[in-house]
């Protein structure tokens, strides 16, 4: 499955009142496109870069990690390689970071990664992190 482009368009006409997390689904190429390594060296070139421009727009990496097997739904189509979840301070901040020419530069490296990838945005309901 090709990559998807951004969808600021739906994004940009939700509620922008508060923290979101966007939960990142990945399935990575056994070779990165560029023949510099596997697609999870390519991920980690990425992560590498894009991880700043997140701290600089305030937001920060709550968890990663290795994504094993479907424990409950349909399993066909929904193997994921690494999950992560990033929390900004806003959607704004989000935006603000994927429409920048230092992320286009950086994000050569998720395209030579991901066979395929999700960005799921999410509004906090509850967080254990967050006082209500």
């Amino acid at each position: 499955m090709a990559l998807e482009m951004l969808n600021d368009t739906t994004l940009r006409k939700l509620p922008d009142e508060g923290p979101v997390v966007m939960v990142n689904l990945l399935r990575f190429r056994e070779q990165s496109l560029d023949g510099d390594g596997t697609g999870w060296d390519a991920y980690r070139r990425y992560s590498k870069a894009v991880v700043p421009m997140i701290q600089k727009r305030g937001g920060a990496v709550l968890w990663a990690g290795n994504g094993e097997a479907v424990a409950l739904g349909i399993v066909e189509g929904n193997h994921w390689d690494y999950v992560v979840l990033v929390r900004y301070p806003s959607r704004a901040a989000f935006l603000d970071m994927m429409e920048s020419a230092e992320y286009a530069e950086a994000n050569i490296h998720r395209i030579n990664a991901a066979a395929d990838h999700v960005i799921l945005a999410t509004r906090e309901a509850y967080s254990k992190f967050t006082e209500r």
